[in-house]
This record gives C-alpha cells, structure tokens and sequence, in this order.
C-alpha cells in the first residue's frame, strides 16, 4: 500500500516556487506573475496566490507597489548576520563531530575540496559553493546536538534567501578557503583540541565575511549627478 500522500496544490506551487528562489532561476528582484505561474503550474491562481503569501511569510517574496510580488531583494545586513550566526553554529558543530569523526571518511572530505578545486579550474562558481556546502555537512555531520544542525541546516536556507543573486567569493578567497579546508581536514585527522577546531571553522567562515566586506570597500562609490 502506498502511503505518500501527494502535495495539494497549494502546497505544490510553494515547493516549485520555493526552490526555483532558492537555486537562483529567480533571482532578487524576479517578478512574479500570478496569471503566467498558474498556467506553468496547470492550476488556477488561487493555490498560486496562497503559496505566494506563504512564501512572503518566509521572507522570500515582497510585494513592491506598482509591480506585485517580486522575490525579495539582497539584504546586506541580513547575509552579514546569517553568516555570522553560521560561523559560530558550524564551528561548534564541527568541533563536536571532530571527537567521533570516522577515519575512514577523511579522504571523502579530501574529495569534496579536490572537487572544488576542480570547479574553479574551470569557473564554474555555482559547482564550487555547492561542494563547499557538502564539505561542510560533512565536517559537522557526526554531532550529536540535533537541534544544533537543525539550526545550521535552517540558517543556510536563510543565507540562501539573502544572498544575492549570482553572488561568489572572489576566486583569490577561493583558492584560500580551499587550503583552509585542507587544514581542517587535518586537524580533524590529528584530533586536535576541539576548541582549536571550533576557532578554526570560525574563522574560516568569518574569513568568506571579511572578504565580501574588503571587496566592497574596494569597489569606487557611485557618484549621482
């Protein structure tokens, strides 16, 4: 007997929508069209109109006057905050996981940075932040505080919804969180003092924040006429 039960169709549009947000086929700034979403959906605009106002509730649609529902804009402030509170998340996350990190999957860590590696090689910016996700679940993933990595998996949703859109470190920050992550691998390895740990993934979080901060010092102000 088959026991999934199949998403209404409120519930469908919210997932379709959500996601396309989240994977950046929407980007900040996306107008949404109620009448053109419903027929993409084979539905009516009710559910589509219900799952947008649930999605406002998420913080990920606003409603701009004059255009409607729009998917909200990059708020600087708010990627800054997330990923502060992430950075200290993961680094106590990590520095538990360390105490009982299997051996054997050291070399899947090694793989995910060769990957990333390999993604910048060839520029391909999306594939890098993806494995640097992994990478990171992984290095947390043997924590026992389950409510601690319901927290970080949530808060990386919300870095999702605020990060702009097509937004990367800039390849010279790439290739440093590559070698910081190889460090890791290695205290880890050597079972270093969790504390040690734990100030380590910090700031190599804090490190990706302090590099957007010093490239947008850099970038010549706009003047307006």
């Amino acid at each position: 007997m088959n026991t999934l039960h199949k998403p209404n169709k409120q519930q469908y549009a919210y997932q379709v929508i959500r996601s396309r947000i989240l994977d950046g086929r929407y980007p900040p700034g996306h107008k949404l069209v109620i009448d053109q979403l419903a027929r993409e959906l084979h539905t009516s605009a009710i559910p589509v109109r219900e799952a947008i106002r649930l999605l406002e509730a998420d913080s990920l649609i606003s409603f701009k006057p004059y255009s409607g529902a729009i998917v909200t804009p990059f708020d600087e402030e708010a990627y800054l905050e997330t990923l502060s509170v992430l950075a200290v998340l993961e680094g106590f996350a990590t520095a538990e996981s360390s105490r009982s990190f299997p051996h054997e999957k050291l070399d899947e860590l090694r793989a995910y940075t060769k990957l990333m590696e390999e993604a910048l090689d060839s520029f391909d910016f999306s594939l890098f932040s993806n494995y640097n996700k992994e990478f990171h679940k992984l290095t947390y993933k043997y924590c026992s505080n389950r409510f601690l990595k319901e927290q970080i998996h949530s808060t990386w949703e919300r870095l999702g919804t605020v990060r702009k859109s097509g937004m990367t470190m800039k390849p010279s920050r790439m290739k440093r969180s590559i070698a910081e992550h190889y460090l890791l691998i290695e205290m880890i390895e050597k079972r270093e003092d969790p504390e040690k740990i734990e100030s380590f993934t910090r700031n190599h979080k804090l490190n990706t924040l302090k590099a957007f901060l010093e490239d947008k010092s850099s970038q010549p102000k706009q003047i307006n006429y």
